[in-house]
């Protein structure tokens, strides 16, 4: 298993941010989990649509692109 990249305590924040009174430490682990997961699967789909443009920098464009792609019902620009 690899490091995590973000912290708990932002995490916990985002839980009670939705409304939660309290959230356990295995609540936040596992939100965690899931955007990091989540994070890592839009980066390489951003990558991907980088590449693909005859890039190596990945951009905002290519990271909305990759999650309204990943997200799709979930995530809009504002």
């Amino acid at each position: 298993m690899c490091p995590e990249e973000l912290s708990l305590a932002p995490i916990h924040r985002l839980i009670k941010k939705a409304g939660a009174t309290r959230a356990s430490e295995e609540a936040a682990e596992e939100l965690r989990r899931i955007l990091e997961e989540l994070g890592l699967a839009i980066a390489k789909e951003a990558l991907s649509l980088a590449q693909y443009a005859g890039r190596r920098t990945v951009r905002r464009e290519d990271i909305e692109r990759a999650a309204r792609t990943l997200l799709r019902g979930y995530y809009s620009t504002q």
